[in-house]
């Protein structure tokens, strides 16, 4: 049995030490990942508050006009198109997307009717932009209650206040994080093996190891440990950059989520081992694997949450391996879950390994 453990050993840091001497496997599993994740980090991670682009056309000469329009130029909710002075070049800047409303003050706004002064703004959004647009109303109906209450002090019978929640809620980048966590575990589970296996038969290395001693679970148990050291660091340096640029809390602990990163790449890299272990070229490979890895890139939640697709998406989506991969890798970092809360994830993950390494080893060819 010792020498059958050493074997394992063996293979494993052989494995180990040509990954990390290979530039093009380290660029696909660190640097590639590192690049998705500085892109989409910073398309998430901003939290600058939220904004509508408008453009301001004040027809009127009154000075409370000027004042209110001089207010939203300088207010941080509104980023005003300065360069806009008509409706014609407003409207033309709404139908390509460019702006979210247009602004208008017109021409008798701020005149006073009796004894007050009145007047209504005016503000015009397209289908587009509804959501902006109503928005943009209320907050303009707000700022026009504070200016209102200085001409009319009657007492209001009906309010509305708000009250600040303290529960923790994640951002974008948090979900986004935990995504491209899963799609570094495909690359590393699926792409690694399919790359591999087809050069090494190619080269009769496989078929030089099948003549030794060597079984079929030894190798494959080698290569588990090695993809999981290399797994590891370049999740590690995921981690790091997540951390010190885009600024990820990190609720969890990190020991389990170490753990659960171990069991996820396992899990994945049954797959790339069948599929690597069973085609005879790249030609071969390339499809099929492209066949697998794309529903689950699209489906599990990579790249957007799962939840802003149809209902009946996603209780498909939870078939996919990658799926509780992406989900307990999200409750552990970021909701501050531990391994004993993630029953159905890790259920699934232990299914998986099942009925993977099941076929894994059943369709392995040596050459």
């Amino acid at each position: 049995m010792k020498r059958k453990l050493y074997t394992v050993y063996s293979f494993a840091k052989l494995n180990t030490r040509r990954f990390f001497r290979d530039r093009l496997a380290i660029f696909f599993a660190v640097i590639f990942p590192l690049i998705f994740l500085f892109v989409f980090g910073g398309i998430f991670s901003k939290n600058n508050g939220t904004s509508f682009k408008v453009a301001v056309i004040n027809q009127s000469n009154t000075q409370i006009a000027s004042t209110i329009a001089g207010s939203i130029n300088s207010s941080k909710i509104f980023k005003v198109d300065k360069t806009i002075t008509d409706q014609a070049g407003a409207n033309s800047k709404m139908s390509k997307n460019q702006l979210d409303a247009t602004i208008i003050f017109p021409a008798d706004f701020g005149q006073e009717n009796g004894k007050l002064p009145k007047g209504n703004i005016q503000v015009i959004y397209s289908t587009n932009s509804e959501q902006a647009g109503t928005a943009i109303v209320s907050v303009l109906n707000g700022q026009l209650q504070a200016i209102n209450s200085k001409f009319v002090t009657e007492a209001t019978p009906f309010t509305v206040s708000g009250t600040l929640s303290t529960n923790k809620t994640l951002t974008a980048f948090d979900y986004t994080f935990s995504g491209l966590l899963g799609f570094s575990i495909i690359g590393l589970g699926i792409f690694g093996p399919i790359n591999v296996f087809p050069e090494l038969k190619k080269q009769g290395i496989l078929r030089r190891f099948h003549t030794t001693p060597l079984r079929v679970w030894q190798y494959f148990v080698a290569t588990m440990i090695s993809q999981a050291i290399v797994g590891l660091v370049a999740i590690s340096v995921l981690f790091i950059a997540a951390i010190t640029v885009f600024h990820l809390k990190v609720t969890g602990n990190y020991f389990e989520i170490g753990l659960y990163i171990i069991l996820s790449i396992i899990t994945i890299l049954g797959i790339g081992l069948a599929l690597g272990g069973w085609a005879k070229n790249e030609r071969q490979a390339a499809p099929l694997s492209n066949i697998i890895v794309f529903p689950m890139i699209f489906l599990s939640g990579t790249f957007f949450p799962t939840f802003l697709m149809p209902m009946w998406l996603q209780k498909v989506s939870q078939f996919l391996p990658l799926t509780p991969v992406i989900n307990g890798i999200r409750l552990l970092t970021t909701e501050g879950y531990h391994l004993i809360n993630l029953g159905p994830q890790l259920l699934a993950l232990g299914a998986w390994i099942i009925v993977i390494y099941f076929i894994a080893f059943k369709v392995f060819r040596w050459e």
